[in-house]
């Protein structure tokens, strides 16, 4: 059967107009600051809206139908859509004037991934880091879950984008109806997004640095308005502890906040995701804490301000924010962790390849998948013992069906792959090692900071133009989890059958 093509471009045309609708937002931000530069950003946002309204117009009379290949086309092109027109606001009002670079800093943007080319980042136009922000913000709950939002009014079924969207081997439904399901999150997302904005504010932020950081924040994105990330409020820990709790919330499964604002506590702690997730980052940090505490000169080394509140809350707090900032892949730096022995850079490494909960923002391979992996390794040494015994895997005391658990095992060695090929990739580029499986490992797992030449303290620009092309197909590849992506390159997808 042939792709229903009207629809797909209906689609595209949509989320043009959604694109469009925050530029003109990133311009009202713009005429707020007066910083010179609204009338490009509107005119980028009334061109994109306009572009994709003529598109929804032309395409008006398609076929109500959307399957799941043309689901996965929508999804994997959407995002590409997006990025390509999120480059206007930096095209046009001169912040990024290359093409090449303003597609990388907005897939950045979009994948959450958080890396940047901007060497000074604090002399860009307002209007222009807010759009940047914003772009985190719209890719972090995932740009098609929001379209879906409003799918039936234009009489479409939204299940198979859903489920080609929906981060993690499933999609834990709040509710029967999936633009239901989509206004639930986004209202979760929304009202997160506005807490921390208050608190940061509060706790000694401008509002612009403050909502800009509270839309990175919750989008585990890692985009910040200041060169120095969330190290520039070293001196001011209560900022830090704030953008902590929501990164840990972000990298969490946003359906358990919905159970737990509905007063479904028990349903929360009992979840083995949750378990999982909140024990590895009790226990890295524990470990990355002790190193840093034996260690105070090095943390004084890579810290500007003093320790406010002395060397063991300065060793907790700085271990537990980049613990947490590598695992939700928000990608926030607080202090040069490469600087801190190289057992920690390696460990932060290793993190990199962890990621958040499924249903939440993060990026990476997921806590659940890691999960079930170990479960079925254990089950493996029973099942050698009693190969006729019947033993399946458990997850929060369901039985996992077989397929779940080959569709994880395929997903990890293709994940294990595209980042063998992307580090081999890299290299060809005359990139050193330890930059190259950096790099790969950063764009893949949508982490942000990578190692050696492009680490917590460095940024992208000094990447070859074919690289940055490269980092862009991994993010892409890494935030919509692979098999999105990588099926439109097989022949048998495109077949009419």
């Amino acid at each position: 059967m042939k792709l229903n093509t009207k629809i797909i471009w209906h689609f595209f045309g949509l989320l043009m107009v959604f694109n469009g609708g925050f530029m003109l937002l990133a311009a009202l931000i713009s005429l707020i600051y007066q910083d010179g530069v609204t009338s490009k950003i509107a005119l980028a946002g009334f061109l994109v809206s306009a572009v994709g309204a003529l598109m929804m117009f032309v395409t008006k009379d398609h076929r109500k139908e959307l399957n799941k290949r043309e689901g996965y086309v929508v999804v994997a092109f959407g995002w590409v859509v997006m990025a390509f027109t999120g480059t206007l606001p930096y095209l046009f009002t001169g912040s990024i004037p290359t093409i090449t670079e303003a597609f990388f800093e907005t897939m950045s943007g979009y994948t959450t991934t958080g890396a940047s080319i901007l060497n000074d980042i604090e002399i860009v136009p307002k209007g222009v880091l807010f759009w940047r922000s914003l772009t985190h913000w719209i890719g972090g709950m995932g740009i098609i879950v929001l379209a879906v939002a409003i799918l039936p009014l234009l009489g479409i079924g939204g299940m198979q984008l859903f489920a080609a969207e929906a981060p993690g081997p499933s999609a834990d439904k709040l509710h029967p109806r999936i633009t239901d399901t989509a206004k639930r999150l986004w209202l979760i997302y929304f009202g997160y997004t506005a807490a921390e904005t208050l608190l940061l504010q509060a706790a000694g932020m401008s509002f612009f640095d403050a909502i800009n950081h509270a839309l990175s924040t919750l989008s585990t994105g890692g985009f910040s308005t200041k060169n120095a990330s969330v190290a520039h409020w070293n001196g001011e820990p209560i900022i830090q502890y704030i953008i902590i709790v929501f990164m840990f919330l972000a990298g969490t499964n946003f359906v358990l906040s919905y159970f737990a604002f509905k007063g479904r506590v028990q349903k929360v702690i009992r979840d083995e995701e949750f378990k999982l997730y909140f024990r590895f980052i009790f226990i890295f940090t524990v470990i990355a804490s002790l190193i840093i505490y034996f260690r105070a000169d090095f943390l004084q080394s890579t810290i500007d301000h003093p320790m406010v509140w002395g060397r063991g809350e300065s060793s907790f707090r700085h271990g537990l924010f980049q613990v947490l900032a590598i695992i939700t892949t928000t990608g926030f730096v607080s202090a040069d962790y490469t600087a801190w022995t190289p057992f920690l850079t390696v460990f932060f490494f290793g993190l990199m390849f962890l990621g958040g909960s499924a249903g939440s923002t993060s990026g990476g391979i997921k806590v659940v998948r890691h999960l079930l992996m170990i479960k079925n390794g254990f089950l493996e040494f029973k099942r050698a013992l009693h190969p006729n015994a019947v033993l399946p895997v458990r997850y929060n005391s369901k039985s996992i069906r077989g397929e779940i658990v080959f569709n994880i095992l395929g997903f990890f060695i293709l994940y294990m792959l595209s980042f063998i090929i992307g580090s081999v990739v890299f290299g060809m580029m005359q990139i050193d090692f330890t930059s190259s499986v950096g790099l790969a490992a950063s764009t893949l797992g949508n982490v942000g900071p990578a190692l050696g030449s492009f680490g917590p303290v460095y940024n992208y620009s000094a990447l070859p133009m074919i690289g940055k092309w490269w980092a862009c197909f991994l993010m892409l590849i890494g935030r919509l989890e692979l098999f999105t992506v990588l099926i439109l390159l097989t022949p048998f997808f495109w077949r009419n059958r």
